[in-house]
């Protein structure tokens, strides 16, 4: 195989978002839908009560009209409806059986049950894995490189499912984990040399400096290629120069989706790679209506999984808003881009105004090195609803002169003003007061279940 070639699947990656692929996708849903309509319970009975026939699905606008969103409300509900038995809904709305499965992997769960990830070999190896290494080789990763594996290697679908599906590019892999801590990850890194992280922008950012708190340049470790996702934060573009003078690599955001970021200088969103093995839309997530995938367009994002076993997802939502982009990327690859917006469980409304962690990372982002780029929203009510103002506990940065912290504060709370359209009280904190992680970054500090307790 030719290690120049653009894409990893010439045959079908050069089709993309085309007349011909949306052809296909069409097939290959009725096939899914007719697959669960006889095997799978839930989704037959819903079927029925609808009138929906997966052979006279003639478009997908129909589609989106006449199957409702399946998300980690609906979830909740049929887990409570079987008494908290988790395997027995998965037979409820897998076209295949439990027994059938090969690998278990979830979300992490923050936010209540984790979302499972059921895979056959064939979801692992041929649906993710292959959308996975789609993108790896988008950004230059070949046989010869050996990863670095730092993301969380218990349960977390980002950890075993993604290194083992990688083994289709030969890559060596490198199984040392979040739970190993920075000290064994550095060590590791130093026996075999990795020459691709892959994990979130949180560790590589603890990572980087835990070196430099020992004198030393993370550079030194001789890292190409900085693989990140599991949060927001490579597609910040301040988390982004950061991480990547930091390392001196290319950092690639990866995630919220089968998506994977391109190699043009600014941050042009993730490539959706995946047209032949998934659908993707947006709906209003409040109403749930669909929205067009125009260019700029924002909403809810759905995922359809049309080619699985386990990983059988029906407009089912991971709670991203993301922003899509369907004109050309100026890097020349093919499909639609999309960027994480915020969460649905993570959005903050202050005096009307929507507000994502994702905002305050980019503005705190952009004041690094007078401050470290910690930060916390101090939150004393449940959200979404905050009274202002918003509370943001940032450090300011190692021997930072005290003196000049009035006008940082100052310029900084003009920042916000103009970028999240409020004003936030900032509360000051030193330089490595809040704790570090090694896993997804923690940005909520949240008084009221202190207070509750």
């Amino acid at each position: 195989m030719d290690d120049n070639r653009p894409y990893w699947n010439m045959e079908v990656e050069t089709k993309l978002n085309t007349p011909e692929m949306r052809e296909l996708q069409l097939d290959k849903l009725r096939v899914m839908l007719r697959r669960l309509d006889n095997n799978a319970p839930f989704y037959s009975k819903q079927f029925k009560e609808l009138g929906v026939d997966p052979d006279k699905i003639s478009s997908f606008e129909e589609f989106g009209k006449r199957v409702p969103v399946f998300d980690k409300e609906g979830l909740r509900a049929m887990v409570v409806e079987f008494g908290g038995d988790l395997l027995a809904v998965l037979d409820q709305i897998m076209p295949v059986s439990v027994d059938d499965l090969t690998i278990m992997a979830t979300t992490t769960g923050t936010t209540g049950i984790p979302t499972p990830y059921p895979m056959t070999w064939h979801d692992m190896v041929d649906l993710w894995g292959e959308a996975m290494v789609r993108g790896a080789w988008r950004a230059g990763i070949r046989s010869k490189d050996r990863i670095l594996f730092c993301f969380a290697l218990s349960m977390v679908i980002a950890g075993i499912p993604t290194m083992m599906g990688m083994h289709k590019l030969g890559c060596m892999a490198i199984p040392v984990g979040a739970e190993a801590g920075t000290d064994r990850v550095l060590l590791m890194q130093s026996l075999f040399k990795g020459t691709v992280y892959s994990g979130t922008p949180s560790m590589a950012d603890y990572l980087a400096e835990k070196v430099k708190s020992q004198g030393k340049d993370p550079k030194d470790l001789g890292l190409r290629i900085l693989m990140c996702g599991g949060e927001p934060g490579a597609g910040i573009p301040e988390v982004r120069e950061r991480l990547e003078s930091a390392y001196g690599a290319r950092l690639f955001d990866a995630g919220a989706g089968f998506g994977y970021s391109c190699d043009h200088e600014e941050y042009q969103g993730m490539h959706w790679t995946a047209d032949d093995l998934a659908y993707y839309e947006l709906v209003d997530p409040d109403t749930k209506e669909p929205i067009p995938l125009e260019d700029g367009a924002e909403g809810e994002a759905l995922f359809t999984i049309i080619d699985g076993d386990g990983m059988a997802w029906v407009r089912t939502s991971l709670g991203d808003i993301q922003q899509v982009f369907t004109s050309p990327c100026p890097c020349g690859k093919t499909g639609i881009r999309y960027k994480v917006v915020g969460r649905t469980d993570d959005m903050l409304k202050v005096k009307g105004a929507i507000v994502y962690p994702t905002m305050v990372e980019g503005v705190v982002g952009s004041f690094v090195p007078r401050v470290t780029g910690q930060f916390r929203i101090v939150l004393t009510e449940k959200p979404p609803r905050v009274i202002p103002p918003l509370k943001v506990k940032i450090e300011c940065a190692e021997d930072f002169p005290e003196d000049k912290l009035p006008q940082l504060e100052k310029e900084m709370k003009e920042t916000f003003h103009n970028k999240t359209k409020c004003t936030p009280e900032i509360i000051w904190a030193e330089a490595g007061e809040l704790e570090r992680s090694t896993y997804k970054g923690k940005v909520f500090e949240k008084l009221y279940e202190e207070q509750k307790a």
